[in-house]
């Protein structure tokens, strides 16, 4: 699976994409120089159950170490994989 990023000055986007085929993507805003706003993540059918959507969110993750950003998770599934993970708690606004 590949995750492709489309990033702009106030916000931008993941996508996952296999075999040619969209799974699925997340989107971000960037309301400051400090923050990422995760705003909603989606799984096509016939991708869900296989990991997708945590892919998503952690590339999410993996950018905002990159660029020294916070996450601030608004998307209901984003906030669940934060509540669970200790380990993404470095990012967390």
């Amino acid at each position: 699976m590949e995750i492709v990023q489309i990033d702009n000055k106030s916000k931008g986007f993941f996508k996952a994409i296999e075999n040619q085929k969209q799974a699925g993507s997340l989107i971000y805003s960037k309301p400051n120089d400090h923050l990422i706003v995760i705003e909603h993540t989606e799984v096509k059918e016939g991708f869900q159950g296989r990991g997708v959507g945590l892919k998503l969110v952690l590339e999410a993750v993996d950018f905002a170490r990159a660029k020294h950003l916070k996450i601030l998770p608004e998307c209901p599934y984003a906030k669940s994989v934060f509540e669970k993970r200790d380990d993404l708690q470095d990012v967390l606004a």
